[in-house]
């Protein structure tokens, strides 16, 4: 039977050359390679896959469609949950989610799911073909959107179809926020892929205004009583950078993952025809353990620098996805695990030399269910090095909040919400911004959420 065979593995650049270039690193399946993949899904009654998925994605009908080779009907499937399926495939934890909860994971290795996103959704990138779609019936009501990322694209795909008139308003001078600015290149391709995906909402007569900070620009207030707007999602997330408060990380040569990534990224210094003010360092310390903390060491690998990434627990505490821990290992990413830094020294002019470093070991488990990471007494040791990422999360930035009276935050910042509804009438919430900083699909999970809630919302005025 199909479902006895091992998972296709996916082809990918190999590690010697792909530390030295910023194309993307995973390859995906061709089209015979996707429909052996999806022949070892068994179609389950109860798919545990779906439940587990943020957006509820009707995963075992898209993978059915694959087997049989059709592969624009089963886009169409992909299409009705989610608005960013080349963008998901690609980045999502899959492993803790939808293939997390893979009856064939169970005693072998689970179906994989997320590569058969990608695969269709690249393929009817690839191949354009006009497809079936249900008409929109415009009911002229204006919705606005802040903040361009998952979860705010998320909302207004969904209230788009509603026949909602949506306005993103991105502060940034590029949307797509975290998709564009934080992600690599060589995990996520802007051009071929993020932009792409936003073509598809403008197709949809979304509208987005770049450059604009609510809360500066415009109020959210001015927004409703000036612009008539009926209701508003604030999906901006959480861009603030946290750093250790150790002595030293005001030195030149510290940067925040959000500061390294934003010009990487957004700014294009990776390449070289944007003249890009980017300063990386020849011998890089990464401070983190994260997602992020690998997108920046792997960043920094590429930009020809010697990589360490230091993190205070041990491999299996590691929060970042396995893959990327495997692919930072195969580029040469140095890993002092079990390690804390307690101050990064400089020299005479005020740039960083060093990065003074303690053992750690693990003692009793944290309120977060992980082990807490204890000094070691007498270890201290430094690490050589001229630029400090600091790659520990980040915070809440509460400008909208603090210019929108009674609009409640907690004490981290974050927007209290009842089925995304915040305090304030008429104005909704979702993603980092109420959560803290999580995934992109989990993102994407709240801005539908919020979709409905304000639909429902605005017909009761009626």
């Amino acid at each position: 039977m199909a479902n006895n065979i091992g998972r296709v593995k996916v082809r990918e650049q190999e590690p010697f050359i792909r530390g030295k270039n910023f194309e993307e690193v995973c390859l995906g399946y061709n089209s015979e390679e996707a429909i052996l993949e999806a022949s070892r899904c068994l179609n389950c009654k109860n798919p545990k896959c779906v439940s587990a998925c943020p957006v509820k994605i009707k995963i075992p009908s898209f993978i059915e469609k694959i087997k049989g080779g059709n592969f624009y009907e089963s886009f169409e499937i992909l299409s009705e949950d989610t608005s960013l399926p080349a963008v998901c495939g690609r980045v999502c934890p899959q492993e803790t989610q939808c293939e997390g909860s893979c009856i064939l994971g169970i005693k072998g290795e689970a179906v994989a799911i997320g590569k058969l996103e990608r695969f269709v959704a690249d393929y009817v990138r690839h191949n354009p073909k006009v497809l079936k779609s249900n008409e929109i019936i415009r009911n002229g009501l204006k919705v606005a959107v802040i903040g361009s990322g998952p979860a705010g694209l998320a909302c207004a795909y969904d209230l788009a179809k509603m026949g909602y008139d949506i306005t993103i308003f991105e502060s940034l001078h590029k949307p797509g926020g975290v998709l564009t600015y934080g992600i690599p290149e060589f995990r996520l391709p802007k051009a071929e892929v993020v932009e792409k995906e936003i073509d598809k909402l403008k197709d949809l007569g979304i509208k987005i205004e770049t450059d604009v900070f609510i809360g500066r620009t415009i109020t959210i207030d001015e927004l409703f009583d000036q612009e008539n707007f009926k209701a508003a999602f604030i999906g901006s997330g959480a861009g603030l950078p946290q750093f250790p408060n150790v002595i030293g990380e005001n030195l030149n040569g510290v940067f925040s993952a959000n500061e390294f990534l934003t010009r990487n990224n957004l700014m294009r210094a990776f390449d070289n025809e944007y003249d890009t003010p980017f300063f990386c360092g020849k011998k890089v310390c990464v401070v983190g353990g994260g997602n992020v903390a690998m997108d920046a060491a792997r960043t920094a690998l590429r930009c020809g620098a010697e990589v360490t990434l230091v993190y205070r627990r041990s491999e299996k505490e590691l929060p970042a996805r396995r893959e990327e821990v495997h692919h930072a290992v195969e580029e040469g990413v140095k890993f002092e695990l079990l390690t804390n830094p307690i101050e990064i020294k400089g020299d005479e002019k005020g740039w960083v030399k060093s990065i003074v470093c303690v053992r750690m070991e693990l003692g009793e488990p944290d309120s977060s269910g992980r082990r807490s990471p204890i000094p070691i007494k007498g270890s201290e040791f430094e690490i050589e090095t001229d630029s400090v990422i600091v790659a520990l999360g980040t915070k809440i930035n509460r400008i909208i909040a603090d210019t929108t009276p009674g609009m409640e935050v907690d004490s981290k910042g974050r927007i209290i919400v009842e089925n995304t509804a915040t305090s304030r009438k008429g104005v909704f919430a979702g993603g980092d911004v109420v959560t803290g900083a999580a995934t992109v699909i989990l993102a994407m999970g709240e801005g539908r959420k919020a979709a409905s809630a304000i639909d429902k919302y605005i017909k009761s005025l009626k």
